[in-house]
């Protein structure tokens, strides 16, 4: 979680990334930080983030990046 939070804040510093729950819904990440953390993502933890992937869900706190992250270092 922490290497998330280290991602998240390179990208885009000026956000509450572990109280906020609308990163994507509240539009604090655009389309370009999302395409950044993504390859960030797959780098840091050696998976791939599918199109599949890329919804508000998986994007809209850092809690739910992470989540998204351990699913898929398990597949």
């Amino acid at each position: 979680m922490e290497k998330v939070l280290e991602i998240l804040m390179e990208i885009q510093p000026d956000a509450d990334y572990e109280n906020c729950t609308t990163l994507i819904d509240g539009e604090i990440l655009d389309s370009f930080a999302i395409l950044s953390i993504i390859g960030e993502l797959e780098e840091a933890f050696d998976i791939e983030i599918t199109p599949v992937d890329i919804v508000p869900e998986n994007f809209n706190s850092a809690q739910a990046i992470w989540a998204m992250v351990q699913r898929l270092q398990e597949e």
